[in-house]
């Protein structure tokens, strides 16, 4: 199934098709200064869903899962799809997306709209998996792709970024030696950027140690969240 939108507006959730934009109007003080290239999303979705880059490193197959809108103000920067995200080919559609979505203070039907959020992993395809979960996302996708996609969401006002291998890619020197670490002092990253844990399950007791995420960190989160959708146009 691809989901598109009129005009301007692309949004790809992928369920039988193979194988990923920033000029971003994000002040660029949270991240590695990069050049840029601008694409029209549409065209640069075609190119991805094309894309075999990892096919034989992926146990399930290239089935690259992203959504996209050129008018998205959130990107949410995530890390790869799960098995069941590559099975349903909609991102976040598991127990972790219903965390996410509990975080931001969202619903299904805004978290899925591509003109208000963007979701791009580091890897578009289901890694498969290790001895202690989900194989980390393979690199070639973020070399290929990642810059090129950033390049063509130049509406984004706000980039949460989720899980180790987003925040090594977009934080950079700026990271922390732990994600704890890094995640305790947002206030460093504000207003862009928001580095977040990973909502997976996996991460509970993460969670029961870390109180003041929820108790600190969520609500002004979701004010933030709700302001910046509500300043889309």
């Amino acid at each position: 199934m691809v989901q598109s939108t009129p005009a301007t507006q692309f949004s790809l959730v992928i369920t039988n098709l193979t194988p990923g934009a920033t000029d971003v109007v994000l002040p660029q003080q949270s991240f590695k200064s990069r050049p840029m290239i601008s694409q029209p999303l549409e065209s640069l979705g075609q190119e991805i869903r094309a894309c075999t880059l990892c096919a034989a490193h992926l146990p399930l197959g290239p089935r690259p899962v992203f959504q996209m809108g050129s008018t998205a103000r959130i990107l949410i920067a995530g890390q790869a799809p799960g098995r069941r995200v590559h099975e349903t080919g909609i991102p976040f559609n598991d127990p972790s997306g219903d965390r996410l979505r509990l975080w931001l203070g969202v619903d299904r039907e805004t978290f899925y709209d591509p003109s208000r959020m963007a979701i791009v992993p580091m890897g578009f395809c289901y890694p498969g998996t290790g001895s202690s979960g989900d194989l980390p996302p393979r690199p070639e996708c973020a070399e290929a792709w990642r810059e090129r996609v950033l390049g063509g969401l130049k509406k984004v006002a706000l980039t949460l970024v989720i899980g180790q291998y987003a925040l090594d890619w977009h934080l950079r020197e700026r990271n922390r030696e732990t994600l704890t670490d890094t995640v305790r002092a947002w206030r460093e990253f504000q207003p862009t950027v928001w580095p977040l844990p990973h909502p997976s399950p996996r991460n509970n007791l993460w969670l029961k140690k870390n109180p003041w995420f929820e108790q600190e960190i969520l609500p002004e989160l979701r004010r933030q969240v709700s302001a910046v959708l509500k300043s889309s146009p």
